[in-house]
Parts: C-alpha cells; structure tokens; sequence
C-alpha cells in the first residue's frame, strides 16, 4: 500500500513539475496597458504614418456619414442613376414601406397596428431638408426610429435618399417638369383616363352615353 502511495506521488510530482504559471500569467502587453520596454512607457504603439486600413477605408467623409464637418451634404456623394434608383426603390420597399408607406405619406402598415406615425416625406421640412439629413436618420436613427446602419450599407442608404426625393417630386411634379419626349405618352393616358372617366359617370347617372353626348352638343 505504501509503495502504490509513493508511486503515485512520483507521478503527480512529475505531472505538477511539467505545469508553469508561464502559461498562465504569459509576459505580454495588454492593449492601452502599461511597458517599461518603450520609452514612453505605454504598450499600444501610435499608427505608423501612411498606415491603410485593411478593410474599407471610410476616406470619404461625406459618403460614410452624410455630413461635411458638421453640416449635413446637400448634394448626393456620387452622380445618381436609373440603377441608383432601381435599388433605392428595392431597398426601400423592404426597409421603409411597412412604416413610411409606399409613397412616403407616413402611413405604413405598422401605423395601423399602433405604431407611431413617421412624418410624411412631402411636408414642406422635409422637402427642404438637405439630403444628408435623410441619410443620417437611416445611419444614427431618429425618434423611435432605430438606426439602420447595421442593415443598410451607405451605398444603399444614399441609394434610399435618392429614392426618397424621386418620391417627393412625384408628388409636387408639374406639367413643364415633363420630359417633352415623355409628353405624348402622358397626355394620351390622360386622354384615355378622362374617357373611362367620362363612361362612369355616364353609367353611374343612369344615362345612355348618346344622350351624354346630345347633351353636351345642345347649345
């Protein structure tokens, strides 16, 4: 019994002898600790100069938080597109219509469920606010609005912005706003949207279309 004891002793004893607090309590410097090895006496070592980031840069201020300094942009970073506005409507659909409604009046479907009601894009504050304001809601949030940054990347976010003025000028657009090559096309739809017009009300009052017209011929 005596000689099984001293054996397992011996063997612990070698176990133990191979574990060092080395492995433990290693000789290395923490971040932002304390180093007698440099001379000023800090561990973290200041970013050599001309060092680039390995992963996205975020040179562009503007493009990464709409702001210059601290003024929001007023223009978008980059030229704006029918690409550009394809997934700025893509995006939209997905992240902003169940709160701000398919054309941005406020009216989403969580409104109708009980949820505060955004602003309306076509108020006159928000028509006149500089589009960096818009891509700043998205990044930092905004009332109960939480920020989006985590799942909109800035391209998306200006490509939103983009969308979302396209929204406000359909809203407050104006005959001269046309496109000339456009105006054809336009002012044929108005003319086949007055007649169907004109055939409802027909029926709707119980009148024959030629009685209608007789009408509108009497002098």
């Amino acid at each position: 019994m005596t000689k099984t004891i001293l054996i397992l002793s011996a063997a612990c004893a070698c176990a133990w002898s191979g574990c060092r607090q080395d492995m433990f309590d290693q000789p290395k410097s923490s971040a932002l600790g304390p180093s007698d090895f440099f001379a000023d006496r800090a561990a973290s070592r200041p970013i050599p100069p001309h060092t680039v980031a390995r992963n996205d840069l975020e040179a562009d201020h503007a493009f990464y938080t709409g702001m210059i300094g601290t003024n929001l942009v007023t223009t978008f970073p980059f030229p704006i597109t029918r690409n550009t506005l394809r997934r700025g409507r893509e995006r939209y659909e997905i992240d902003c219509v169940p709160c701000h409604g398919e054309t941005g009046d406020g009216n989403g479907i969580v409104v109708g469920r009980g949820f505060p009601a955004p602003p309306s894009y076509n108020i006159q504050r928000l028509r006149e606010a500089p589009v960096g304001h818009f891509f700043d809601v998205m990044t930092r949030g905004y009332g109960v609005m939480y920020s989006y940054a985590a799942r909109v990347t800035p391209a998306d976010r200006w490509a939103i912005a983009a969308y979302i003025r396209a929204l406000q000028l359909s809203q407050h657009a104006t005959l001269p706003d046309v496109p000339t090559n456009e105006l054809t096309t336009l002012e044929a739809s108005q003319s086949t949207f007055d007649v169907r017009c004109s055939m409802f009300d027909v029926r709707r009052s119980g009148l024959s279309l030629s009685t209608c017209t007789n009408r509108e011929a009497t002098p």
